[in-house]
């Protein structure tokens, strides 16, 4: 009884993750048909594969978008984890006045709607030049992502007892060695889940690029949305885009998925 159970549940992880996974494999196979191949209903399933759609992205100047995103996301990652990971281990092993109260209001930051606050900002990086810029994207990203730094990695941080740091503190450690050489080693599988997440939500993040972005600074999100036009939909063009703009993320996933796991089953599910 118990394997037809083990077996059930082994198939019903197996459906579930093709059924998740199935949207990206279509994108992708979607990047190699033509664009009357692509809006085929039902859709074609025998197809002659062709590269057509990378070269015309790649032609039409994707390399830049991803740039831009590459930059983007890993400069404001790295700001965003040096400014919440020290913020996360105050709030978890010191002594801080109100800590409760500055978490909520961190987190209740991430309850605005973006469309509320798009004017402000728009008219707040106008007027300092920074409209259609890399910094101004990067300072909005690395904003966005400190309170989900700090909440993750205060979960973590909560983990590690505070009698560890007081006994190297003991043994002649300074705050800042203890932190570095102790804590930080033994939080690492949840700040490399951390980073991931961060890096992933700056990464696809479109609206703030849509709309204080249009050549200079645009994103990979912007530069596939090009494809919806009053002319129509390219799908197949899209997906190919879609494809180059997925591929890191998996790839990066992939290297790192036990870290991912070990991190996000550390302590980041406890709140």
């Amino acid at each position: 009884m118990k394997r037809i159970a083990s077996g059930g549940l082994t198939l019903l992880t197996y459906v579930i993750a093709i059924l998740f996974f199935f949207p990206i494999l279509w994108i992708f196979i979607t990047g190699f048909k033509s664009e009357s191949e692509a809006i085929n209903i039902p859709p074609s399933l025998f197809f002659k594969p062709s590269l057509e759609n990378f070269e015309i992205v790649w032609q039409a100047g994707i390399g830049g978008f991803f740039a831009n995103s590459v930059v983007v996301t890993v400069v404001s990652t790295v700001i965003a984890l040096l400014l919440g990971v020290p913020a996360a281990y105050a709030l978890a092993l010191l002594k801080v006045k109100r800590k409760n109260d500055i978490l909520f209001w961190m987190i209740s930051t991430r309850f605005l709607p973006v469309a509320g606050i798009i004017i402000p900002l728009y008219l707040l990086f106008k007027n300092v030049n920074l409209l259609d810029s890399l910094p101004a994207l990067i300072l909005l990203y690395a904003g966005m992502n400190i309170p989900l730094i700090v909440w993750m990695m205060r979960s973590f941080f909560n983990d590690v007892s505070y009698e560890i740091i007081e006994a190297t503190q003991v043994d002649g450690a300074s705050g800042l060695q203890s932190f570095f050489k102790v804590v930080l080693p033994l939080v690492r599988p949840g700040l490399v889940s951390t980073a991931l997440l961060s890096m992933v939500f700056a990464w696809n993040e479109f609206f703030f690029a849509v709309s204080l972005s249009y050549t200079n600074a645009a994103t990979l999100p912007v530069y596939m949305a090009s494809y919806m036009t009053q002319e129509g939909l390219f799908w197949a063009k899209m997906s190919a885009a879609a494809s180059i703009s997925i591929f890191p993320v998996i790839i990066l996933g992939w290297f790192t998925q036990k870290q991912l796991v070990r991190g996000l089953t550390m302590g980041a599910v406890k709140g």
